[in-house]
């Protein structure tokens, strides 16, 4: 027993000494880290009672990220526009590191800043997870194996403005601070938004940078105003503002989603949010489809589903958007168990990795296919990837350029936890190299493809193909057209309609107008983000089937359009292709002619023009000949389209020959020789490009059998040295965008057997793509203000030795195609100082060339430096950055979207109308005041109604606009339109931001009917009569404003003298009168003679107008019922040269109310049915919102002394020509061009005051503060010196006086005796008088008056007159004195 059991105690010892060792030092550990813990919770403990303010929120993440740095980690991922962080905290294991396998996940919450709940509950979750993690196993798992980003605040500036208690949000923290909504300003699917650049909304474009590159898996963005979930889509194509269900591929799948973490929160889920401003509201389940719910385009949640590789849905926490702190641990209770549970999704449906086959390496960017799920998803950095779906039974596929796909079939999805599937994908090898490609058929699995891109500044490669790409062989072939055959119409339409539907993350099919006939104009744009202009994308067009019989290029462009669908995200070339341009393919312009052309045609003309018989590659304004066919329907329409997008480079596809032809295609004499453009080596360059990839086109001998001299060297000719062709589409292209087009002719035969279209494709192919690279040469870049760093529209870009410019696009970005060499390039801009700098120019790619725009006399441009007490407010500066968001056609379009409202169109009667007016103003009180200006002939009332949110109040600082309608009674679309006008602005009050602005900031006058007697007379669908144009004295209105002229001495109509005093009663800025019966905008004056001083900007405003409205601004004003012709540049045209008479309304508000007035004659048709008046509001609707925002611009300011006084009837000239007067406030506005303007303010009493100030056209109005000093000078001289002057005079006057006076007193004593002597013997006198009558009674008297001491200063004295003493003499007698007076004149004065 001893032997046995000695040695155990010394064993036992040493391992109780080790235990006890491990123990301590674990618990040392242990205490250490629950020290460091409780550290930083006692550091950081939570009260549920406070907001925290941008500094509080930044300390308690701070200290939390510190407290916590084994699981935590704050970083920012970018600034808001007032530069404050947008942090992001991260929660998972070693929080510093990216580790493959665990799917990212994020909580967005305050992305509109009033909506404050969100803010709090995510720091709270924050505090939770950390406080939670390692005593709570739910917590510590969720932690462990999930990548949880948390950003509490994504409009951390909106904030700031917040009210707490503000539950309606009427305090403007809702939008960041350039007054943007964050969730109406991302990508959108259907409406095109776009985003502005990094300085308009940092947010978004920060936000969209980290969707990019996090690949989140599920996302919730948290709202307030609501209890509910919402899950995409959140709009849809026609834009219905509710009840409208938009429905994604993976509806079921969100529904799910909002249902977990509908069911989870205790209000939420019965569906019955009870919020006191929609009480009767529910929602069954507490979910709701976003688009059901109302219409919000350019939301975040659809553009992390459609773009980002994440679901993602909202979440509205609570009714009251910033509830009292108090109700904050409320709220967290509410929703702490549905913000676990919403994260614990993450972790369902299929994930896994994909690899090489050969190396064994992580493919990222691998397109990961569901059957029958139309919506795909792609591998992350690791080849991981993460697809949430629901229990069931799938097939899957990874699909990857250079790669053969790889599908797992019936994949089991379970509930809980996800299944893994890994894929090893086997790279292509082909043996074909350099053999031209085969017609092959698309596999399924790429049928569906949808595959994200980002795009990089500089660089045009796509995101679609993969970080390492792998191996593809030279001899790798895409996928061709299979079936060759001739379109009709409806076949195309199909063709079209499939494409669109099948490949709808990369094509957006639109029509851009119709055809005589009325066919649709289609157009398929293929793009990574189709429905959008990306900023720096290049816009590239085809355009086919002109001539109806050349049908070739009609089905190489379906057959393009096939190709690059099906290659998209297979094929490098197309993916890069498709990422980097957005691609515009127009197969016929002439689907009239095409119908009734004939198959095997080779030479023919039937079906070559249009249904009216003209050729449309004939009927386009020429630079050198008058154009004198009325333009047709078909090149209105493309005329429209591309004064509407920002083309770069086109090809126009013709047949009956084989070669390319470039500008021009005519010139001044006629003839048939070399017409050389300014950018003849260009062109030169981009046909070569294409002719170079058809073997049989470069060889120069086209159609040997049908035209054996027709040699073109390299496949290339200059359009007039082949033949003349005046009113081209090509030169028009040239000359009046920035698109560079040629005219590709495919073949000799115009209309070959279907059998011989598979040879036209292999001949064209790689043309058609080659010729697309062509668009990114040359340079590109932005022009930006130096300042705001936001990008300048309409900025020239010139190049030093070429006479040709191009302009910036809507966001200031440009592109400039140029051959290869050194250039001098200098980017100028109204309002800016042009730069210049040199650019070298390469073969292969596009040279980014930026330019940031110093602004002229930027000290008096209205900017905050000028007048910070006036321009620095928010008010000012929401405006100033809503109308350069608007003043881009972008920003308006949008708009019009969505201010939509459901609209019954009818023509209305006088008594109608004013009924229409009173609702209006019982519906909307506070915004609206209905003034009766006077009555009609007959007694009918002429109302105008003001809408402003101050109606009742004059606001001199803010501009008057004055739209009127009506003045011919015949003629009342004008009427109804207006009437519909007014009820849009006022249903969209408070509900549209910019709407709600615009109204806040203007006073708006609509005048719907001047005449309504002539109204009440006239006839609907009359489109030529003249009944109902006069009032009922037989008076044509629009020739009785005469004001005080002499030419018109009779008494005014009523309705005329009504709307004079209208005018004349208010400080207009400016007028706008609708009228029928032609379509043109005219501006003043109607007066046959009239030299106008400001005609530019008359003209201007105009143009503004036409700009906006589809069918003014190509210029075809062409009216068939009234003779009126077309080919009116930009729509606009004085007034006089349309039909000169006196007494207009718009020449009285020139005169007389110092108002610009233009003329809008909505359609040819005086009186149309009522059904066109929904298209006629439709083309007008955006031209009026933009007189809204025109009334903003020109100059502006105030004029006051240095006390603050302001001055009234102060003069302001602007370049010595236009005058103005101060009006009460000392207030002044006047609408001009843009352009430097010179300011000289003139007040009486004030010295002259002098101003530079530069207006640009999508700025609001320069600002402008006049303070005058007191005049010092007096009679041109320095007042001091005048007054030393004066002072020195009147000393000496003072002087003189004083020794008059002495004189005048030593001598009186004298005076008085001879006076006294008089009136005492008086009797005596007149005796003496007439004893001595022989001598004169004047000279007795002047020896009786004249003492023998008198002297000169005695007569001096006497001189002024009558002293007192004699004065009193003569009051005792007045007798006596008259006697006197008359018989014995004194000495005269």
């Amino acid at each position: 027993m001893v032997l046995i059991w000695e040695p155990l105690p010394k064993t036992l010892k040493q391992l109780v000494l080790l235990s006890a060792l491990f123990r301590l030092v674990v618990s040392q550990g242990e205490d250490k880290k629950q020290l460091r813990r409780n550290t930083g919770a006692s550091e950081t403990i939570e009260t549920y009672n406070q907001y925290y303010n941008y500094v509080d929120l930044t300390k308690r993440l701070q200290a939390l990220a510190q407290s916590y740095p084994h699981i935590a980690n704050l970083s920012s991922i970018g600034r808001s526009v007032e530069g404050r962080e947008l942090w992001v905290m991260r929660i998972t294991v070693e929080p510093n590191k990216d580790t493959p396998g665990k799917p990212k996940f994020k909580y967005v919450g305050n992305m509109h800043g009033d909506e404050t709940v969100s803010r709090q509950v995510l720091v709270y979750l924050v505090e939770h997870l950390l406080a939670k993690y390692g005593e709570e196993d739910r917590i510590t798992q969720l932690v462990n194996s999930t990548d949880i980003y948390i950003m509490p605040s994504m409009n951390p500036d909106g904030f700031e403005k917040s009210k707490e208690g503000d539950c309606e949000g009427v305090n403007d923290g809702r939008n960041n601070a350039r007054n943007k909504d964050l969730n109406r300003s991302f990508p959108d699917q259907f409406d095109g938004t776009t985003v502005s650049g990094p300085d308009t909304i940092p947010e978004v474009m920060e936000v969209i940078k980290w969707i990019k590159e996090k690949k989140f898996v599920l996302s919730g963005n948290l709202h307030g105003g609501s209890v509910v979930a919402s899950y995409p889509f959140d709009d849809s194509a026609s834009h219905q503002q509710g009840g409208f269900y938009s429905q994604s591929a993976d509806d079921d799948l969100f529904r799910y989603l909002a249902l977990e973490y509908s069911r989870n929160h205790p209000v939420m889920k019965t569906g019955h949010p009870n919020c006191p401003d929609s009480p009767g509201e529910t929602f069954k389940d507490g979910i709701t489809n976003g688009a059901k719910w109302y219409d919000v385009s350019g939301g975040m949640q659809d553009y992390n589903y459609l773009y980002g590789n994440c679901l993602e849905i909202t979440m509205e926490l609570s009714c009251c958007k910033h509830p009292p702190a108090s109700e904050l641990h409320q709220e967290w209770d509410l929703n702490r168990e549905s913000l676990l549970a919403y994260m614990e999704k993450v972790h369902m449906g299929v994930r896994g990795f994909v690899k090489d086959a050969v190396s064994g390496s992580a493919l990222s960017n691998v397109s990961i296919v569901v059957a029958g799920i139309r919506h795909n998803l792609t591998t992350a950095k690791f080849g991981d990837y993460y697809r949430l779906l629901l229990p069931g039974t799938y097939n899957i596929t990874a699909v990857a350029p250079g790669y053969l796909p790889k599908t797992f079939n019936n994949v089991q999805v379970n509930e809980g936890k996800p299944t893994e599937i890994n894929f090893t994908l086997q790279p292509v090898v082909s043996e074909a190299a350099g053999k031209t490609p085969q017609t092959t058929t698309s596999t399924p699995s790429t049928s569906h493809l949808v595959t994200p891109s980002t795009k990089a500044s500089n660089n045009s490669q796509a995101h679609a193909v993969p970080t390492t790409p792998p191996f593809v062989p030279p001899g790798h072939e895409s996928v061709h057209p299979k079936e060759f055959r001739h379109h009709n119409y409806a076949d195309m339409e199909l063709f079209l309609r499939k494409y669109s539907s099948e490949f709808s993350s990369i094509t957006h099919l639109y029509s851009i107008g119709r055809s005589v006939q009325d066919r649709e104009l289609y157009v398929m744009i293929i793009s990574d983000n189709p429905n959008v202009h990306e900023h720096g994308e290049p816009e590239f067009k085809y355009v086919g089937n002109m001539h109806g019989n050349e049908v070739v290029g009609r089905e190489l462009l379906l057959n393009l359009i096939e190709y690059l669908c099906r290659n998209y995200g297979t094929d490098p070339e197309v993916t890069q292709l498709v990422n980097s341009t957005r691609i515009h393919i127009m197969p016929s312009m002439n689907p009239d002619g095409y119908e009734v052309a004939v198959e095997g045609d080779v030479k023919g003309y039937r079906g070559r023009n249009n249904s009216n018989d003209y050729d449309l590659n004939r009927n386009f304004p020429d630079q050198f000949v008058t154009i004198t066919e009325p333009r047709q329907p078909e090149t209105i329409a493309v005329m429209s389209w591309l004064k509407s997008t920002p083309f770069v480079l086109s090809a126009n596809l013709h047949g009956g020959s084989l070669v390319v032809n470039y500008p021009f295609d005519d010139d001044k004499e006629g003839l048939s020789h070399y017409s050389r453009s300014p950018d003849d080596e260009v062109f030169k360059q981009v046909a070569k490009a294409y002719s170079q990839e058809n073997p049989l086109m470069y060889k120069g001998h086209p159609c040997d059998d049908l035209d054996p001299e027709d040699y073109f060297e390299d496949g290339i000719t200059n359009g007039a040295n082949w033949y003349t062709v005046p009113g081209g589409m090509q030169d028009w292209n040239y000359i009046n965008t920035n698109c560079f087009e040629v005219t590709i002719e495919l073949g000799c035969v115009k209309y070959p057997l279907a059998k011989e279209l598979p040879k036209y494709w292999e001949q064209n192919w790689r043309a058609l793509l080659q010729f697309m690279h062509q668009v990114h040469t040359g340079i590109k870049g932005t022009v930006s203000d130096d300042q705001d760093k936001v990008g300048v529209p309409n900025a020239t870009i010139s190049v030093g030795g070429i006479d040709h410019n191009v302009t910036t696009g809507h966001t200031g970005d440009y592109w400039r195609l140029l051959v290869p060499g050194t250039y001098a390039v200098t980017a100028s801009a109204d309002g800016y100082k042009p730069l210049t700098t040199y650019a070298t120019v390469s073969k292969d790619r596009a040279e980014v060339v930026d330019f940031r725009l110093t602004r002229l006399n930027s000290e008096n441009t209205g900017h905050a430096s000028t007048v910070p007490q006036l321009t620095r407010s928010p008010s000012d500066r929401e405006l100033n950055s809503l109308i350069k968001e608007l003043s881009l056609d972008q920003g308006l379009e949008q708009l019009v979207k969505s201010t939509a409202t459901d609209s019954s169109f009818r023509y209305r009667r006088p008594k109608d109308l004013e009924a229409v007016l009173r609702g209006l103003t019982l519906n909307f009180p506070q915004i609206t005041s209905l003034h009766r200006l006077g009555q009609s002939v007959e007694f009918r009332n002429i109302l105008a109604l003001e809408i402003s949110n101050n109606p009742a109040e004059p606001e001199p600082s803010e501009p008057k606009i004055r739209f009127v309608a009506g003045i011919h009674g015949n003629a009342p679309v004008g009427t109804e339109l207006l009437l519909e006008f007014a009820a849009s602005l006022c249903i969209n009050y408070g509900k549209n931001a910019a709407i709600s602005k615009l109204i806040n900031e203007t006073h708006i006058f609509i005048v719907p009917s001047i005449n309504p007697d002539g109204r009440e007379q006239a006839a609907e669908k009359k489109c030529s009569s003249s009944r109902g144009l006069t009032n009922s004295n037989d008076k044509d209105l629009d020739k009785t404003f005469f004001g005080n002229s002499s030419q018109h001495l009779m008494e005014p109509e009523p309705e005329t003298k009504a709307m004079m005093n209208f005018i004349q009663s208010y400080d207009f800025s400016l007028s706008v009168a609708l009228d029928g019966g032609a379509l043109v905008v005219t501006y003043p004056y109607d007066k046959p003679v009239q030299t106008v001083n400001n005609e530019a900007t008359l003209k201007y405003l105009a143009k503004v107008y036409a700009k906006n409205h589809p069918k003014m601004h190509p210029g075809d004003t062409a009216c068939s019922n009234n003779g009126q012709m077309g080919n009116v540049p930009d729509g606009v045209m004085k007034a006089a040269e349309l039909q000169s008479h006196m007494g207009s309304m718009k020449d009285f508000s020139m005169d007389f109310g110092h108002c610009p007035e233009i003329t809008v004659y909505t359609g040819c048709c005086l009186f149309p049915a009522a059904n066109q008046l929904g298209t006629l509001w439709a083309e007008n609707k955006k031209a009026l919102l933009s007189m809204l925002v025109e009334v903003h611009k020109g100059v502006r300011g105030v004029v006051r002394d240095r006390s603050g006084k302001p001055i009234v009837g102060a003069t302001i000239f602007l370049n010595t020509t236009l005058k103005v007067s101060t009006s009460e406030g000392g207030y002044f506005h006047v609408l001009v061009h843009p352009g430097s303007y010179n300011i000289d303010v003139i007040a009486e009493g004030y010295q002259s005051h002098h101003k530079q100030v530069v207006v640009t056209s999508h700025e609001a109005a320069a600002f402008v503060l006049i303070e005058f000093d007191v005049d010092n000078s007096i009679f041109g001289l320095q007042r001091e010196f005048v007054v030393a002057c004066a002072a020195a005079s009147m000393t000496a006057l003072v002087l003189t006086a004083c020794i008059i006076w002495c004189v005048c007193s030593a001598k009186s004593d004298h005076q008085k005796d001879g006076f006294h002597r008089l009136r005492q013997h008086r009797d005596e006198y007149d005796d003496e008088i007439h004893l001595n009558s022989m001598g004169s009674k004047k000279s007795l008297l002047a020896h009786e008056f004249q003492d023998e001491s008198e002297s000169d200063e005695e007569t001096l004295c006497l001189a002024g007159g009558l002293l007192p003493d004699q004065q009193g003499a003569m009051e005792d007698d007045d007798d006596d004195e008259h006697r006197v007076n008359e018989e014995v004149p004194l000495r005269p004065h």
